[in-house]
């Protein structure tokens, strides 16, 4: 007969697989279940941060769910060989400057960085050049800092900050974090995002297991001092109920979640009177042609290839094989044409050609609208 409930604390053991008997079992790296819950909650953070960034900088419906949490040794990550990794590496300024990466494969880095910048995330590039690889360091660093602001409040305000940016795509062996050893374990969280036209990517969050054992006490201090300081909330509100494997994996749409992944009609808590008083707000100012567009802001200090072309044609092998010094081909366009500009190889202005000093340069004398320069890059 059973003659009490079981706490919140012995609900989540059970769910994380813990053994009740014997005063509960612990996880890897000696974690308690208790910090098994916790950093599930901060798994769904960044899964909902990635989800709404990317919903935003593509213009897509993106969706992305947790899908394992695991603790392997650096030697055994990543999971699976390939392709090759884009790893994004940050410290935490504020939370003892912990590591951590974010790793995607190189193919969806790739799509991810070309959806950024207004492609379809479909023909990209077979090489991973250098304007590529900053769109995608660039929309890794917008979901660690919406992370990071979700994982403040979690924290009861703490001020945490994205330090050492640095990405690199990793061949071969590598270790996730080369200052410890290959035999260290990770924190390793496993997130699918669903682009809308482009299927499945996978992202890992990665940390060392004692740095995310550190943030999940961290967290459990905050939760625990703001319970003290609101005794009128019930005992088990704020936390979710997680399960560390065989549940289906919780999604998050590309719409804002509440603070620290969890929905914002938890805490609510009842109170006697309420200030209510009109909401005041910012006058929108008119940015002109191009204003309103954070996601081009997002990108606009990235470094673009413009080419200028002079005309075209088509020659048979046999005639590129006889071409000596001096021979002529014909472009398919006429003398005295404006020549096309091309950012990206797509078409943005015309131009004549004039000559600054010793250089050829073009001066621009048709351009594409404000949007259509928008959607070419």
């Amino acid at each position: 007969m059973i003659d009490e409930l079981l706490s919140q604390d012995e609900i989540n053991a059970l769910l994380s697989g813990a053994d009740m008997g014997n005063g509960g079992k612990k996880g890897p790296g000696n974690m308690s279940p208790e910090q098994i819950g916790i950093l599930e909650d901060v798994a769904e953070l960044f899964s909902n941060s990635a989800a709404s960034v990317y919903g935003m900088l593509s213009g897509k419906e993106v969706s992305a769910a947790v899908s394992g949490i695991t603790s392997p040794p650096q030697k055994d990550f990543p999971p699976s060989a390939g392709d090759e990794a884009f790893v994004f590496r940050i410290t935490a300024g504020g939370l003892g400057d912990s590591a951590m990466d974010l790793v995607v494969t190189r193919s969806g880095a790739l799509s991810l960085a070309d959806l950024m910048m207004g492609g379809e995330g479909k023909d990209v590039p077979e090489e991973a050049g250098e304007l590529y690889l900053n769109a995608a360091q660039e929309g890794l660093s917008q979901v660690v800092g919406a992370a990071f602001t979700s994982l403040s409040g979690m924290l009861g305000g703490l001020r945490i900050l994205p330090e050492n940016i640095s990405s690199a795509l990793e061949k071969e062996e590598w270790l996730p974090f080369s200052t410890r050893s290959a035999e260290d374990l990770l924190w390793a969280a496993s997130v699918v995002v669903t682009i809308e036209g482009l299927g499945d990517f996978p992202l890992w969050i990665l940390l060392p297991l004692d740095t995310a054992g550190m943030i999940a006490d961290k967290i459990h201090e905050a939760m625990a001092g703001k319970g003290a300081q609101e005794p009128s909330a019930p005992r088990d509100q704020g936390r979710k109920e997680s399960s560390a494997g065989g549940a289906s994996p919780r999604k998050a749409q590309s719409s804002p979640a509440g603070r620290g992944g969890v929905p914002s009609s938890e805490n609510v808590y009842e109170q006697e009177s309420v200030d209510v008083r009109p909401a005041e707000f910012v006058p929108l100012v008119s940015k002109g042609p191009s204003g309103g567009n954070s996601r081009i802001d997002l990108v606009a200090d990235i470094p673009v290839r413009v080419t200028v072309e002079l005309g075209r044609t088509r020659k048979n092998i046999s005639d590129i094989l006889n071409m000596t010094p001096g021979s002529v081909i014909e472009l398919d366009k006429m003398a005295g044409e404006a020549v096309d500009v091309l950012v990206n190889g797509k078409l943005i202005a015309k131009g004549e050609v004039v000559v600054i000093d010793e250089n050829f340069g073009v001066r621009i004398t048709e351009i594409l609208s404000s949007s259509g320069r928008v959607h070419a890059l």
